[in-house]
């Protein structure tokens, strides 16, 4: 444990939580001024939809209407979109209509949408992860004017399954905070709170997603952005066990460090939870095999193991979890008894050094690209590092502060002495086995995503060893999915998470399932309206 490092986390723990409270006190709830969900092709899942269509209920050119104008309708308020492709995703439903056409007899059409199993869906994408013509520049005014070359290979593979890419949606700067506001973009705006943050760096994402704008989100997820944005913005989000899907066409990647295509990981993000599994599998490709979803797992044979927080000295220096977090996890667990689960309260003593761990690997991540120079061959010297660093804090800097501050840390080692760095990257190898050989292929852990509900801008540096929760799952390689449980006395999204061991993902995704039957998953941030054709 790094004494220094531990108390400076303390203070900036505690000034974070004052801050967060007097802010809860003070800052009134700014509803959201769009309109409830007319639409009932909106209120549906991707499972639903695929059926629709395959029968000729509806066609992709309805569908897809039906979103853009949803779009259309929303990101006046939210600031989600970077750049759409609303003319060539009408273009491409159409196509998919005639290929539906074509397909005359029911064995045709299930033939057909073996063949491509979500043909002529809607879907949207974070600009990181590489839409081919669309805004690449994520969030970098020094990229300002840049456009994918090409498909990410996940969102290539979606395309490939009949999926019609609508948008390429907000992230941070680099994805380099949990906020996501950029100097090209501005702030993404929470679709339940538009004085709060839809989260990051999956922001535009999990903002679109929690009114309704989406069928499905493409995000990325290297220390919670997947996850975290699904929680502030009351979704389902999966981050797949390490190494799963492919992060070739993400920016930024590393060409050199064998760990970061597994710290890394793309994956979905979703109203509803029987959607996971499907979604999941067309974003495995060749991967999709190790998940074995087509062997079941009863809930009666599984176990769950929870936890509300870290033991010990840990828990001085992380923020207390909400009441109504708490309180989640234990609705859950009971539900989860009710329907056979065996249950066990866990003690997480064996992460006593999960700040340290997060930090060294992200420390240890080689062959990014600076935020300065652009480049990962060319640091920029430590005189101009913090001049930006003091420039971005004051605004006359083209580099965002969060952005700058996770840079200046990575060059002082993420404020650790070297000397010890060697025994935490041990400590990760013992606790991914400690907990693969614990969960197997049978069990489950829950416990918080993150230690409250959405936050106000800028306040991400205060409150960011709360991501540890999030963080340490990226590290071992194991799968996570968020799963929302309702709203708090605020009115804002509440949930927790679900871990497995590697290659378990359906495990969560089954957890998941089974929560939304009893509790519903997601609360629109406004009730639906009636539909007026």
């Amino acid at each position: 444990m790094e004494i220094f490092l531990r108390l400076m986390a303390f203070v900036l723990n505690a000034f974070g939580m004052v801050v967060n409270k007097i802010l809860d006190l003070v800052l009134l709830r700014r509803k959201p001024k769009y309109p409830g969900i007319r639409n009932p092709l909106l209120k549906k899942s991707v499972v639903e939809l695929v059926t629709q269509l395959r029968r000729g209920e509806i066609t992709s050119v309805e569908l897809v209407s039906a979103y853009i104008a949803r779009v259309q309708e929303v990101n006046p308020s939210l600031n989600a979109v970077v750049e759409d492709r609303f003319e060539a995703a009408l273009q491409d439903a159409r196509l998919a209509d005639q290929f539906i056409a074509k397909a005359s007899s029911e064995f045709d059409r299930v033939a057909l949408y073996t063949k491509y199993p979500i043909l002529g869906i809607p879907f949207t994408v974070k600009e990181s992860c590489g839409l081919k013509g669309l805004s690449f520049a994520v969030g970098s005014l020094a990229r300002k004017n840049m456009k994918a070359a090409q498909d990410g290979d996940v969102v290539e593979l979606v395309r490939a399954a009949g999926g019609i890419p609508l948008l390429v949606s907000a992230n941070p700067e680099f994805c380099m905070s949990f906020e996501t506001s950029n100097n090209i973009q501005g702030r993404c705006l929470n679709p339940y709170d538009l004085k709060r943050t839809s989260a990051g760096s999956s922001g535009g994402e999990g903002s679109l997603n929690g009114c309704g704008a989406t069928t499905f989100g493409v995000g990325s997820d290297i220390s919670g952005s997947i996850r975290l944005p699904a929680l502030f913005c009351g979704v389902f989000g999966h981050k797949p066990t390490g190494g799963l899907t492919s992060v070739k066409g993400h920016f930024p990647y590393s060409l050199t460090d064998k760990k970061f295509p597994k710290m890394l990981q793309i994956g979905p993000i979703t109203r509803f939870a029987r959607d996971l599994p499907l979604l999941l599998e067309i974003m495995a490709g060749d991967n999709k095999h190790k998940l074995k979803m087509s062997e079941p797992v009863a809930l009666k044979d599984m176990k769950v193991y929870y936890a509300f927080g870290y033991s010990g000295l840990n828990c001085l220096t992380h923020p207390v979890v909400d009441f109504d977090i708490k309180l989640a996890i234990i609705k859950a667990v009971k539900c989860l008894e009710r329907g056979g689960v065996q249950s066990k309260k866990l003690d997480l003593k064996f992460l006593s050094n999960s700040l340290e761990i997060g930090l060294v690997s992200l420390v240890d991540l080689k062959g990014l690209p600076s935020i300065v120079t652009q480049r990962p061959d060319r640091d920029p010297s430590m005189r101009l590092l913090m001049v930006e660093l003091f420039n971005s804090i004051i605004g006359h800097s083209i580099f965002t502060k969060e952005a700058m501050f996770l840079e200046v840390m990575k060059r002082f080692n993420g404020l650790m002495a070297s000397g010890n760095m060697e025994e935490y990257r041990e400590d990760v190898q013992k606790i991914k086995s400690h907990l693969n050989q614990l969960l197997g292929t049978r069990g489950v852990l829950i416990l918080p995503t993150f230690h409250t509900s959405a936050l106000c801008f800028h306040t991400s540096l205060v409150n960011v060893t709360g991501i540890d929760n999030m963080l340490l799952f990226n590290i071992l390689g194991l799968p996570a999915t968020h799963v929302p449980m309702g709203t708090n006395q605020r009115g804002m999204p509440i949930g927790l998470q679900v871990v497995a061991a590697q290659y378990q993902d359906k495990l969560c995704l089954k957890v998941a399932a089974e929560l939304e039957a009893v509790f519903h998953g997601w609360v629109p941030p406004v009730p639906h309206a009636t539909d007026t054709k």
